[in-house]
């Protein structure tokens, strides 16, 4: 502001030595406007100079309020501090209070426990003292017992250590025994627990096969030519396959009869493939066969490589592949040999995996463990020990061929695989609508059901119904309670459970019955 002043001054001052200069030079007007100039600078500077007066005290106004705010801020800061040294200084004092009154309450616990020591000590020495007198009491106390029992100390407790160790003996048997019971209910729950998931999670197949295999023919005209001159194509048909062919009045129809499946499929081809030939004579007869039995091997061969594949059988020998392959044609009481097989293996894997065991392993002896049951050659053995021959003879893993073996406990299970093996067979062969069963065997099975429950006394009628899935027992009323029908029932139901074998369940009903009959004349 004091640099703005001085330059209005500078200029002021220019500008009259400008005037003073040119005086002379400028006319009367000229004098006049110098003289309204320089009023005009007169009043330039007065108002500078007012100016400047007012900015200085605006200036002196601003330093006085920034003076009042910072004293203000110094003190309210000074003022907090003390506050801060206040606070702390009552803390200070605080604690001091609590640590003399906790050394205070410290020395009162020390005298209070010289106090309880003396106590004690005084009562020890009068409990030292009371056990002196008992000691004596019990010497005293011993030797009476032993003159009125005429035992001594060391007889008696040795009689006594005997009974408590019988009685333990006996306690620990009983617990022993509830032990046992326990654990083998908790086993077989958890047993038909595992065996019914088996059972769940696999896909059963009902494949019932028959023993003879119906050959449709267009018309009946066809048959001469079959049967040929005198009978010698059917022969060598018959020859060549070792198949009956059953021609009779059927019409469109013959027969083939043979209890090998693999056999009857070989003659059915092979009739198909002469009939459509048209050209059936004995040398035809023997070529068609002998192709149709190639082809057939080779059917053979993929049937197995296809059931290995699906279920995940990797490294089994060809001879073994062949062989499986072969069991699509075999049947055991009407079960297809090859869906049996199959089907344990599912079982064998899921029920190995439930046991933490390799599912793997336990699939591929599933597979395996009927592979005796299709024998290249005739042989006395039975089916379980040639099955095990044959999967040692192919390099296969010991416990396979173990299981293979024992699946009939005829050798001893040396893996824990086996018995696996053995509960799928028994599973998957025992199951409903598994196997077909030979109508004399089922009449016979009812008969027997029925009398089993007419041998318990008070029977009067037994009945089988349901195709032998129910049991139902007429008592006399007479003879047999409310109560005794209770454990008739369970009486019947344990016997034909642990004498009988039979598929499913059978269920026990007992009926009583009370009759009062008058005639009225």
């Amino acid at each position: 502001m004091d640099s703005t002043i001085i330059s209005i001054i500078i200029a002021v001052i220019c500008v009259a030595a400008g005037i003073l200069t040119g005086k002379f030079i400028f006319s009367k007007n000229t004098r006049k406007q110098i003289e309204d100039a320089n009023q005009q600078s007169q009043k330039i500077l007065s108002d500078a100079q007012l100016s400047a007066e007012t900015l200085k005290k605006e200036k002196l106004l601003e330093a006085k309020e920034r003076f009042v705010q910072l004293k203000s801020e110094h003190e309210k800061e000074v003022l907090d501090r003390n506050r801060r040294l206040a606070d702390s200084e009552i803390r200070t004092k605080q604690k001091e209070q609590g640590i003399t009154q906790r050394l205070e309450s410290l020395d009162k616990q020390v005298k209070e426990n010289d106090t309880i020591k003396e106590n004690l000590n005084r009562q020890i020495e009068v409990v030292n003292h009371k056990r002196t007198e008992l000691e004596k009491h019990q010497e005293e106390h011993i030797r009476r017992l032993e003159k009125i029992a005429g035992l001594t100390g060391e007889e008696a407790k040795a009689q006594l250590i005997e009974s408590l160790k019988q009685e333990a003996h006996t306690q620990a048997l009983a617990l022993q025994q509830e032990i046992i019971d326990d654990a083998r209910q908790k086993a077989n729950k958890e047993a038909r627990k595992i065996i019914i998931q088996s059972i769940q999670r696999t896909a059963a197949e009902q494949a019932i096969e028959n023993s003879i295999t119906v050959f449709n023919l267009e018309s009946d005209e066809i048959k001469g030519q079959i049967i040929g001159r005198e009978g010698r194509n059917i022969r060598a048909l018959e020859a060549a396959t070792g198949v009956d062919l059953i021609v009779d009045d059927t019409p469109e129809a013959i027969v083939l009869s043979s209890f090998d499946p693999l056999r009857r499929e070989i003659a059915r081809l092979s009739l198909q493939r002469l009939v459509a030939d048209g050209r059936i004579h004995p040398a035809r007869i023997e070529e068609v066969v002998e192709k149709t039995k190639r082809q057939i091997d080779e059917q053979v061969i993929e049937i197995g490589e296809r059931t290995v594949i699906e279920l995940g059988i990797h490294g089994l020998h060809k001879e073994l592949v062949r062989i499986v392959g072969k069991m699509r044609f075999r049947s055991s009481y009407g079960q297809n040999l090859l869906m049996h097989s199959r089907e344990v293996a599912n079982l064998c894997a899921i029920m190995a995996s439930e046991l933490g065991l390799n599912p793997k392993l336990a699939k591929r002896a599933g597979l395996l463990h009927d592979i005796g049951k299709v024998p290249d050659e005739e042989t006395e053995l039975s089916h379980a020990l040639l099955g095990m021959k044959i999967a040692e003879k192919y390099g296969e893993n010991p416990a396979v061929v173990n299981a293979i073996g024992a699946h009939h406990d005829e050798v001893e299970m040396q893996f824990v695989i086996a018995p696996i093996i053995q509960a799928c067979d028994a599973i998957s062969g025992a199951r409903p609508g598994a196997r077909r069963e030979i109508m004399q065997q089922y009449i016979q099975r009812i008969k027997d059901l029925e009398n089993l429950a007419l041998t318990y006394p008070g029977v009067e009628k037994a009945y089988a119904i349901q195709a032998g899935r129910e049991l139902r027992v007429i008592v006399e009323s007479d003879r047999v309670t409310d109560g005794d029908s209770d454990k008739l029932s369970f009486e019947i139901a344990q016997k034909i459970q642990t004498e009988m074998t039979y598929p499913g369940q059978i269920k026990v009903t007992v009926i009583r019955e009370k009759r009062a009959v008058n005639v009225a004349r």
